[in-house]
């Protein structure tokens, strides 16, 4: 894994000089789309590895009742005695139920199957829609000192994903190439400006990432045409194609970074968080 880790952070797409990455806290990331299967854990996992292969300390955070996340960080259900679940009731702290992956400086804070009911306690809760917020104000004192903090959300505009985004500095949004998903996409635009206005006000777009391309399938490319039109300079360069490694990783309880790290997958997910990070330098030096 040190051989994967070491060529990830020497590639010339992650080339990219961590002086300019000091900031006071951890930075937030929601990965938000209300459509599944577009890739919001997959990216989750893989961009929280290869940010921690160039030395960063990374927490993703799995609010989806699914598990997807946790399970593909390779963190069984039966070593889950401490979930987010039990953070968000106030039942543990942070660092009770964050768990080290096998990747070094990236770190999970599980989800469980309990989580699927928190909807309806968090109703009856006080300051239900910033539950996350106050428990991610925790990680500054955390022995890890999280520099990024990746949220993985549910599939669904739900109390857990209002709680994301109430929480998050920004939102990465992997947009699957086909027909409906400009119509999902302005569903959450909404849905972040209604946060912004009455949650959280700092909420910004981080950026769209297409996803499942497929350079041989016209409708890919029309749609791939079709979103750059519409948000341009906030959709990635980088594309994510359909990938037979990408999908076979989670069963293996790794990263494709990890499991297949020369794989046409593993190098997209390299190039993206190399243009993430000069994103960030960039508005740093703003």
């Amino acid at each position: 894994m040190s051989d994967a880790l070491n060529s990830i952070a020497n590639s010339t797409s992650m080339n990219v000089s961590r002086e300019t990455f000091v900031q006071s806290g951890p930075r937030i990331i929601a990965i938000a789309n209300q459509k599944g299967g577009v890739g919001k854990t997959t990216t989750a996992i893989n961009l929280g590895t290869a940010l921690a292969a160039i030395g960063e300390h990374v927490l993703v955070v799995d609010i989806d009742p699914q598990g997807n996340a946790s399970t593909g960080l390779g963190i069984t259900k039966e070593s889950r005695h401490c979930s987010v679940y039990e953070v968000l009731m106030g039942e543990a702290n942070l660092s009770q139920a964050v768990q080290a992956s096998a990747v070094p400086g990236l770190f999970v804070l599980p989800s469980s199957v309990d989580l699927s009911g928190a909807e309806l306690e968090l109703i009856t809760m006080p300051r239900r829609n910033f539950r996350l917020r106050d428990v991610l104000h925790d990680a500054a004192e955390t022995e890890n000192k999280f520099t990024y903090i990746l949220v993985d959300c549910p599939p669904a505009l739900s109390l857990l994903t209002i709680n994301a985004l109430a929480a998050a500095d920004s939102v990465l949004v992997p947009l699957q190439c086909e027909f409906f998903a400009l119509e999902g996409l302005s569903q959450l635009l909404r849905t972040v400006e209604m946060v912004r206005d009455t949650l959280n006000p700092i909420l910004a777009i981080q950026g769209v990432v297409l996803t499942m391309f497929d350079s041989r399938n016209n409708l890919s490319v029309q749609v791939a045409l079709d979103v750059r039109g519409f948000l341009g300079a906030k959709v990635y360069d980088t594309v994510i194609p359909r990938n037979v490694r990408v999908s076979e990783a989670p069963s293996y309880g790794k990263p494709v970074l990890i499991y297949d790290m020369h794989c046409a997958g593993s190098r997209a997910y390299i190039k993206l968080a190399g243009e993430i990070l000069r994103q960030e330098r960039q508005a740093q030096a703003a």
